[in-house]
């Protein structure tokens, strides 16, 4: 019988290799990444049946390459493997589409039986924060106004903001012009209410845009 393929995504390369090993007896394990834009371009490449990634990952977060992976051509399972026992990032992560939530503090085998419960079309929570996913799953999305008017492209730039790359760092990885980062960082502050770097650095934090 044909292994599933999983592929991991988490920027600590002793995290991936830990993963690798308690994986690889049930399935395969196609390859690993260290940020949100390497894992897009991985699960093109790979087409795996699972991805198994991290929310905080640099250039861009687990969330948000989840949500743009839902627009792709191949959309993979997503299984995220965080520390944030926090039901906003929980409830988040589903809201973007994944099919699984396991914390890092969890048994190996609850891993597993997470990857193995998507491949069966269903949903994994840990127990750990499932009550309280559920109730916020029911509820609304909490999302403050102001963050929820920027759009993905200005998400994106915020995390490379607060991540401290240059505009001219940030347009190589955009693919775009210094002075269009230069314009989208201006309206990112105007639409947060924010004023200074270190004020969208600490917005970025707050609201899961970038680890610490």
């Amino acid at each position: 019988m044909k292994r599933a393929r999983v592929l991991l995504g988490d920027d600590h390369a002793i995290i991936r290799e830990g993963v690798r090993r308690i994986l690889e007896p049930h399935f395969e394990v196609v390859g690993g990444v260290a940020d949100g834009r390497a894992l897009i371009a991985a699960v093109q490449e790979f087409h795996p049946d699972v991805v198994v990634a991290d929310i905080s990952m640099p250039l861009l977060n687990g969330i948000e390459a989840c949500r743009q992976l839902q627009k792709s051509h191949f959309v993979p399972k997503i299984i995220f493997l965080t520390m944030h026992p926090d039901v906003t990032y929980a409830t988040e992560a589903f809201r973007a589409g994944a099919s699984g939530y396991v914390l890092k503090s969890s048994a190996a085998e609850e891993l597993v039986t997470a990857i193995q419960e998507a491949l069966r079309g269903r949903v994994y929570v840990t127990p750990l924060v499932a009550g309280d996913v559920l109730h916020g799953l029911m509820q609304p999305p909490q999302s403050p106004e102001k963050a929820a008017a920027l759009t993905p492209r200005q998400r994106e730039v915020l995390q490379l903001v607060a991540e401290g790359r240059s505009a001219k760092e940030i347009a190589d990885i955009l693919k775009v012009s210094p002075r269009t980062v230069e314009f989208h960082k201006s309206r990112i502050m105007e639409t947060l209410d924010l004023h200074t770097i270190a004020e969208l650095t600490q917005y970025a934090i707050r609201h899961g845009i970038v680890g610490v």
